[in-house]
């Protein structure tokens, strides 16, 4: 008789079996394309509680088990103020799918929260700060978050619409106030509607958006300028189911040649200063 699977073995199971195309695949893919994970290094799997992050850690594990190039995941929740709901699932569902989690306190939503100026921006930069510095007290080199697919290029047309400016959201990056630390991102090549398909499968429940500030169980349901981009993509893909991938394979295929200006190192360059250097006929 067949042994009934526990519920973190058969999200595992279903991540290399049943959704190992759209889970499994782009995760190595992107692994090796971006030089992600090199032997020796510790990584601090930074978990928010959402689906994203959830299915990063368990990427992280089963890759930790099959890859020929050794590191050490380390799986850091950084509580920024949670109600009690959510930070009881948080720490239910690792202990459901077997993720071993270092829990650490801040009062991040109350020093955001009593700010008249942007709250958002300021809840964000001081995460990363925060989850830099806890990263590297725990001796790790790297912190690993789950931003996929579609947010790669929800950001690149946020950028265009509404920042007045072609910026992408890169697979990894080093940090500037934190020497010998860098940031990676595994499921850049992974789509959110199979993070989703994958969560349906498996019965899962995280949180949507913990976020004191409004109190809602999802935070991003409507009138954000990142939601009208989900939309707008939504429509376009009526007409052109590629439209996102074509987005996507435009951020690795910039031609600066017919471009009049582009900023490099924080400094703004135009193409007066290489004109007619080789240039073609118009």
């Amino acid at each position: 008789m067949r042994r009934e699977l526990s519920p973190h073995e058969q999200a595992e199971r279903s991540i290399i079996k049943k959704y190992r195309r759209e889970l499994w695949g782009p995760f190595i893919a992107a692994l090796k394309r971006y030089r992600l994970v090199e032997s020796g290094d510790r990584i601090a799997v930074c978990i928010s509680g959402g689906k994203d992050s959830m299915l990063l850690a368990k990427l992280m594990q089963l890759l930790e088990r099959v890859s020929d190039v050794p590191f050490k995941p380390k799986f850091l929740v950084m509580d920024p103020g949670y109600n009690k709901e959510n930070r009881k699932r948080i720490e239910d569902n690792a202990a459901l799918l077997h993720i071993p989690i270092s829990v650490f306190e801040t009062n991040i939503f109350d020093v955001a929260n009593n700010t008249e100026k942007n709250p958002c921006y300021l809840c964000a930069r001081m995460r990363r700060g925060y989850l830099y510095r806890f990263a590297k007290d725990m001796g790790c080199n790297k912190i690993a978050l789950g931003h996929h697919f579609n947010d790669v290029v929800e950001t690149t047309l946020l950028g265009m619409f509404y920042g007045g400016q072609l910026q992408g959201m890169m697979p990894k990056l080093r940090s500037r106030n934190f020497p010998g630390m860098e940031l990676i991102r595994p499921m850049y090549c992974i789509r959110e509607q199979d993070i989703i398909s994958w969560r349906r499968y498996n019965n899962l429940e995280f949180i949507q958006c913990a976020c004191r500030f409004t109190e809602n169980a999802a935070c991003d349901t409507g009138g954000s300028k990142r939601q009208e981009i989900k939309a707008l993509l939504q429509n376009l893909q009526k007409q052109d189911p590629d439209i996102e991938k074509r987005i996507f394979n435009s951020i690795h295929s910039v031609c600066l040649d017919t471009f009049p200006g582009y900023i490099e190192g924080g400094e703004e360059h135009s193409f007066l200063e290489r004109y007619g250097e080789n240039q073609g006929d118009a």
